[in-house]
């Protein structure tokens, strides 16, 4: 940046000889008759000085543009980095298209800002030496050319302040357009689904007119201070010709000067000028900059404490002890005092109604949120005392809502260790079920996946993320419904494969199937924040009512969902 202003500077400390030269050429030649070779002497120093100005204009522009876009790059490396650190209590509340509006538009913004930064500078150089250059030439006349710089400076403050609330709520309504269009995308089964179609391109339309409305007021303010800018200097022009004109005449200054006082004031219209592009862009990313800010000033509440230690060798108990936990400070805790202990090796079967907590309960174990009081242990050390990357590397979860990402099989399966041999790769594919359908594939294992996977089955989809479980040798293994997105009739094409993998190995299994139930060896219920009930499938069927009315309601809840699954299945991509 250092460079291309000292670039900047140069070529405005080079300009501003030109017009002395053209003034000497005119007062020391042509005035006092032909002389050929000082003619030639004078245009070929302008030729010169021309050159050298061009050459740091390009130089000038090439550093501009090459530090605008290393900020560019490392603002965003930055953000995707925090982005990657802020905890889950971040992303509940954040939104998709929010964050991807700052990490495109935003940074666009601050993009052009640090291009226009060696320009700038050198245009202020400009405006300084042509003041001194006007003043040392006739103080008078030069005063009389300068007397539109206080104006421009009241006005251009006056431009500034009306401005920046005004970007400051056109970048917002531009991330909401992110949102609407990443929500619709990503959710469009959902909107052919439901007819929606309709009603999102209302909502799209309605803040596309916000950004329309707001891009035209920042027009119309500009629209009135733009031509202040243009017809300012012009004034001063006039009055300098008038004076200078009688000046001429009355042998107080050379014709030569006067002409190199217009070419001056001719030098301060593209400073002026610019000016108001200027602030319009710098109130842009001044307000760009603070929702850039936002995100990289967002710390996780959930990250390794000081003195945080690697975890140790051990056979995966996990131990709730006394856990108290809520979401907010402000809402009701979902669990009050809640003990656990799962054996190392033991599959526990995690069972609920709809919002008891057992997602919650699976999400604590690998720290994605952190507890208000008790302890949640692994091994008996408390998972807020270990290295968070080291915990995570020993839990692994294999969410309800899978997610593949658009690269091939085999990148999804080594998702978590991506340098991992293709034996190892396929070996997890095969104990989760799912070698048989890849080798299917048009290339197998290289096969890329559409977005999320959409290509490929519920079951499917599903088998690929036990696979990206299993090659990631987790010491604890959390299923959290991993079979409710896939149709109770087809589950038993995973049911094999939970149950190879659940062997010898500590799982949690959160669902609500009495099939998928089955696989653990024991069932605990949860029902309103604390273990209720604890046995096997059969023993608590016998014996627990509110366990058979969970199993009821889900059943009912799992059909409903079916024929949902069935009418959006219809639906084409």
């Amino acid at each position: 940046m250092f460079l291309g202003v000292g670039a900047g500077m140069l070529w405005s400390g080079i300009r501003v000889f030109i017009p002395t030269l053209t003034g000497g050429a005119i007062d020391k030649d042509m005035a006092n008759g032909w002389h050929p070779a000082s003619l030639l002497f004078y245009a070929g120093a302008i030729l010169v000085l021309g050159a050298l100005s061009s050459t740091c204009s390009g130089f000038r522009r090439y550093l501009a543009f090459k530090v605008s876009y290393a900020v560019e790059t490392d603002l965003r490396q930055a953000m995707f980095a925090n982005l990657q650190e802020l905890d889950f209590q971040y992303h509940d509340r954040a939104q998709t298209g929010q964050l991807m509006a700052r990490a495109a538009t935003d940074l666009q913004q601050i993009n052009q800002l640090c291009t226009m930064i060696p320009i700038t500078i050198a245009n202020l150089l400009t405006v300084v030496l042509v003041s001194v250059f006007l003043l040392v030439i006739d103080w008078k006349l030069g005063l009389l050319a300068l007397c539109c710089l206080p104006i421009v400076n009241v006005t251009a403050k006056a431009f500034s302040t009306r401005v920046h609330p005004v970007s400051m709520a056109l970048q917002q309504d531009i991330s909401n357009i992110s949102t609407v269009v990443e929500e619709t995308v990503t959710g469009i089964r959902a909107v052919k689904g439901f007819g929606a179609e309709g009603s999102q391109h209302r909502q799209l339309s309605g803040r596309a007119d916000r950004v329309y409305d707001r891009i035209v007021h920042l027009a119309r303010i500009r629209g009135l201070f733009q031509p202040m800018l243009d017809v300012i200097p012009a004034i001063s022009m006039v009055a300098v010709l008038a004076y200078g004109g009688f000046l001429v005449i009355d042998h107080r200054i050379q014709v030569g000067q006067l002409v190199e006082f217009n070419l001056f004031i001719t030098m301060l219209i593209n400073p002026l000028r610019s000016l108001g592009q200027i602030i319009a862009q710098a109130q842009r990313a001044v307000a760009s900059s603070e929702r850039v800010s936002q995100i990289l000033d967002a710390l996780p509440e959930v990250a390794d404490r000081p003195g945080a230690r690697s975890l140790s060798p051990g056979p995966g108990e996990v131990r709730f002890d006394g856990v108290r936990f809520a979401y907010s400070k402000e809402g009701n805790p979902i669990f009050d005092g809640l003990d656990l202990v799962v054996a190392p090796g033991e599959s526990v079967a995690v069972v609920g109604a709809t919002g008891s907590g057992k997602t919650t309960l699976a999400r604590l174990i690998p720290r994605f949120y952190e507890v208000d009081g008790g302890g949640v242990l692994l091994d008996g050390q408390d998972v807020r005392d270990l290295k968070v990357a080291d915990l995570r590397r020993a839990v692994a979860v294999v969410f309800e809502d899978t997610f593949l990402f658009t690269e091939t099989v085999a990148a999804n399966i080594a998702f978590a260790e991506p340098g991992a041999a293709f034996e190892r790769i396929e070996r997890a594919a095969q104990l989760a079920g799912a070698d048989s359908f890849i080798a299917e594939l048009p290339d197998g294992y290289d096969t890329v996946l559409g977005e999320r996977g959409f290509s490929l089955s519920g079951g499917q989809r599903q088998r690929i993320a036990l696979a990206r479980a299993i090659l990631a040798d987790p010491r604890v293994l959390i299923l959290d419904d991993a079979t409710s997105s896939v149709d109770a009739n087809k589950e038993h094409e995973i049911r094999d494969a939970l149950r190879q993998v659940m062997t010898d190995r500590t799982t949690i299994v959160i669902a609500h199937r009495p099939a998928t139930i089955s696989l653990a060896q024991r069932v605990v219920l949860l029902d309103e924040g604390r273990i209720a009930a604890t046995g096997t499938h059969d023993e608590l069927v016998a014996t627990c009512s509110r366990y058979r009315e969970v199993l009821a309601q889900a059943a009912a809840l799992d059909a409903a969902r079916t024929e949902l699954r069935n009418e959006l299945d219809e639906v084409p991509s």
